[in-house]
């Protein structure tokens, strides 16, 4: 039985919270990808069958939680973001707790303001062994309330096992991320590791990698993104990708596939009886995060069924979020919204725009021709309660759409 965790109410919904139960009532083993369809009559919501709170988002929210009601008077520092969602952690700010660093890695408070019996809650993408050591010397107990997602940690297990079989590790991911960061930190004592953000920086390393460009190229182009004392010329004949489990999955396994053809391009000439790809590409691909794949496999599936338009919620800095608008907005029209309060009016949105990096406002949003078909999805730090927000602010909208409760117990009544 999956395990259930403490999550305060407020972050629970009426709504979706009733649709998802539904949905996994009849589809226990997460076979059917369709979308669950809410019919309000003039509007009409397509809701992915998978989104929002993951296993290690909820896992981090239930031990915050837990250090707030533990404290008993002590001071309580997050190093940084516990997750990228601004309710969340405008939640957390308002209850005391304090953020040490932003999620670019700016200090906000000195940890020479730390004291020992201080709690320190590590975010659920992981920190540093520097981090680690720096709170240690200080006293604090790192343990307790270590947010950490199993999944990242499953990274860096397999990471280092590769390394310790003299592997390079290539990580998929952005290299300034905190996950990113934490992942480069557990594995370079063991092992080089070198960081490529997409396809166009892997066709980039495979060049190194057969051969074709040298280092001077190489450094070129990885600055900042490779381990100190990194040598392209030896420490590429022998790799393993694993990534940021934020990233798009099904990018990974394409950087994957193009590396260990470089590497095969490489050596596979070698046709002695003893030669083994494995011996220049190890196999990650038990890394990657199960979670990431449900939400951007249900994108997908709501991509097949087409909208009129999209609204993904998250967090602006949101890495999972961000790819779910890359997928959807190849389509159509997608926005990038934090909630309720970024829909303005029928005529007026805001919403963060991926390649701008900033807020933007668009006008005429929303189409005027009924039925309106809108996909609605959300990252893996984006409580439900949100979606169910977004869903009544639209439906004010209409006075004739159906009352809620009518139309969740019509959908649930579909599924028998």
């Amino acid at each position: 039985m999956a395990r259930q965790f403490d999550v305060p109410t407020f972050y629970r919904s009426p709504v979706v919270s009733k649709v998802k139960e539904a949905r996994k009532l009849h589809d226990p083993r997460k076979k059917d990808l369709t979308p669950s369809i809410l019919d309000f009559g003039p509007v009409r919501f397509k809701l992915a069958r998978h989104f929002g709170f993951c296993y290690g988002v909820e896992n981090a929210i239930e031990i915050a939680y837990r250090a707030i009601d533990e404290a008993n008077g002590r001071r309580i520092f997050l190093l940084s973001e516990m997750i990228h969602n601004p309710h969340v952690n405008e939640d957390l700010l308002s209850r005391g707790i304090r953020f040490l660093r932003t999620t670019s890695g700016e200090q906000l408070i000195p940890f020479s303001e730390l004291k020992a019996d201080d709690i320190v809650i590590i975010p659920a993408f992981g920190t540093t062994l520097e981090t680690e050591k720096l709170l240690r010397d200080i006293g604090v107990n790192v343990a307790a309330y270590d947010t950490t997602c199993p999944f990242v940690e499953k990274v860096w297990t397999r990471s280092a096992k590769i390394g310790e079989q003299n592997y390079t590790v290539v990580v998929h991911g952005k290299r300034y991320h905190e996950e990113t960061w934490a992942t480069i930190s557990h594995t370079k004592a063991l092992t080089p590791v070198v960081v490529v953000r997409d396809m166009e920086e892997a066709q980039t390393l495979a060049k190194v990698i057969r051969g074709e460009e040298g280092a001077d190229f190489f450094f070129q182009h990885f600055q900042d993104k490779y381990s100190d004392g990194f040598d392209p010329l030896k420490d590429l004949r022998r790799i393993g990708v694993v990534n940021q489990t934020t990233m798009l999955a099904s990018e990974t396994k394409e950087i994957a596939a193009l590396l260990k053809n470089a590497v095969l391009d490489r050596f596979g000439g070698d046709t002695s009886d003893s030669f083994q790809p494995s011996d220049h590409f190890a196999d990650t691909s038990d890394t990657l995060c199960y979670a990431t794949n449900e939400n951007q496999d249900a994108t997908r599936s709501l991509i097949k069924e087409k909208a009129d338009l999209a609204l993904i919620v998250g967090g602006a800095n949101s890495s999972n979020t961000s790819h779910l608008v890359e997928l959807c907005e190849e389509y159509m029209p997608t926005y990038f919204v934090s909630g309720d309060e970024s829909l303005i009016s029928q005529s007026e949105i805001k919403h963060f725009d991926l390649h701008a990096k900033q807020v933007v406002t668009t006008t005429n949003w929303l189409p005027t021709t009924e039925p309106i078909d809108i996909i609605l999805t959300a990252g893996a730090s984006c409580p439900d309660v949100l979606l169910d927000r977004i869903m009544n602010r639209i439906c004010s909208w209409f006075p004739e759409a159906l009352d809620v409760e009518q139309v969740v117990s019509s959908f649930t009544k579909s599924l028998k």
